[in-house]
């Protein structure tokens, strides 16, 4: 049986749940439903492992390489399974097997600095690192592969073991990513259990959890929080967001319309720092709608598998049902849609790409999270007015500015309050920086050496100076 998947408990049957298809809304698949009851051996075997895999840095580091070329070796069944469950197109499921392997890599060769301070006292002070035990980690279903290993990569390298669990829209490529690690990773290291609530809200608050790290939406992060405060344990939460793009009034929207469309528009809209509303210049208004309008109109749209489409069916029917009942409360209150604007005939999950002009500032498309192919594009005067309306949100996560003169728009852009801002492109980020949002968006650092850090904890030793 493989280190990834609890003991089964002979005589019994793990109830399971249906996975769909977004591309044609039919069960194709099915997961185990595991219940709450079955965490405390989980967990109790992770704490086992912890015990081994704590003490060994050098082997940690090898497993972990090792664990990238695992990876790297099924990658076309993980990018064709994410697909089918995901719905994404398959060359974006590829990219996304290929970030999975980097970020075992990339923290597979961090380790913790010990640090030693002398001030003059007849002691000195040693600042080492610890990891924290047991973690938890619940995992949305946009990137399950990608969002699954900015978690757990982090957490081993420190020394941590993890229990991971993907939402119940995308188990099945996580499930069999975890059956790929634990060919290089020690029993129990790593453990993905799959089900539907109130599996996440126990693993949450499971007493023998040290950390729960998150990404969804606020409300869940909240009760996550909640949950994960009875045993006092740490929280990391990546909540939403409702990225701005302004547009200076020097861009020149002819060169920047692609790099915009697919800011927002990738994954399907699909991405939490995606741009989800745009900011124009009242005399550039109406040319930024008909150029993203154009490439909504002409973009194809299919199932993930088709090597013809570049944008795939809304992940699931719920999402599907929020991102038309917004746009829907668009139209009614007054927006007209450039393009798309309706659900699109056939099977499948499927949403036409939307562009929406004239929208009133207070809908929910625009003050809310639409997370989908649906881009409000506003008009401004002053560019005073611009930033106000792109940092009038309980948002925080991210933000870019659109220009030609680069030193303007870096002020511009130190001027919105979210955790990263980019300047000509957008949602772009390098394994080595923090990712981190303001706000309702989130709590803690992911990414590079602070989200290392954010595994372990300091533990100082003191000791008396030599004669």
């Amino acid at each position: 049986m493989p280190a990834s998947e609890p003991d089964r408990v002979p005589g019994h049957r793990t109830p399971r749940f249906a996975v769909v298809d977004p591309a044609t809304g039919e069960i194709f698949d099915e997961a185990p439903d595991q219940q709450p009851d079955e965490l405390d051996g989980v967990v109790d075997r992770a704490h086992r492992a912890w015990r081994s895999w704590r003490a060994a840095p050098a082997a940690r580091t090898t497993a972990l390489h090792g664990a990238a070329e695992a990876v790297e070796a099924v990658g076309d069944d993980l990018a064709r399974l994410l697909t089918r469950e995901q719905g994404k197109p398959l060359a974006e499921s590829y990219a996304e097997v290929a970030r999975t392997a980097a970020r075992l890599r990339y923290f597979a060769d961090l380790a913790p600095r010990t640090r030693r301070i002398t001030d003059g006292r007849p002691v000195g002070s040693e600042i080492r690192w610890r990891p924290l035990g047991p973690v938890a980690a619940i995992v949305p279903w946009n990137f399950p592969l990608q969002l699954a290993a900015a978690k757990f990569a982090p957490a081993l390298a420190a020394g941590n073991t993890m229990v991971l669990k993907p939402s119940p829209f995308t188990p099945l490529a996580t499930r069999l990513l975890g059956s790929v690690l634990a060919t290089a990773l020690p029993e129990g290291v790593l453990t993905v259990v799959t089900g539907r609530e109130p599996l996440g809200a126990r693993l949450a608050s499971h007493p023998g959890i040290r950390h729960v790290t998150f990404t969804g939406s606020v409300p869940t992060g909240r009760a996550v929080a909640e949950a994960a405060a009875a045993s006092l344990a740490r929280v990391t939460l990546e909540l939403g967001g409702n990225d701005a793009a302004v547009l200076l009034d020097d861009v020149e929207v002819d060169r920047i319309a692609d790099r915009l469309f697919w800011a927002a528009f990738r994954n399907c809209g699909q991405v939490c720092m995606a741009v989800k509303r745009v900011y124009a210049p009242a005399r550039l208004h109406a040319e930024v709608v008909e150029a993203l309008a154009q490439r909504a109109r002409t973009v194809a749209v299919g199932a993930g598998l088709d090597p013809d489409t570049r944008l795939g069916p809304v992940c699931n029917a719920p999402q599907l049902a929020r991102v038309e009942q917004v746009t829907k409360q668009a139209l009614r209150d007054g927006a007209r849609a450039a393009a798309g604007g309706h659900r699109l005939d056939g099977p499948g999950y499927f949403f036409a790409p939307t562009v929406l002009t004239d929208v009133p500032p207070d809908s929910p498309v625009v003050t809310g999270e639409q997370f989908g192919p649906v881009l409000p594009v506003l008009p401004y005067r002053s560019l005073d007015e611009a930033v106000d309306a792109a940092n009038g949100t309980a948002f925080g996560l991210g933000g870019s500015v659109w220009g030609t003169d680069l030193d303007r728009a870096e002020a511009v852009a130190g001027r919105l309050e979210c955790g990263t801002a980019w300047i000509n492109h957008h949602a772009e980020l390098s394994l080595a920086q923090p990712f981190a949002g303001v706000k309702d968006s989130g709590v803690g650092v992911a990414g590079g050496p602070w989200g290392f850090y954010g595994n372990l904890r300091p533990f100082v030793v003191h000791r008396p100076q030599e004669a």
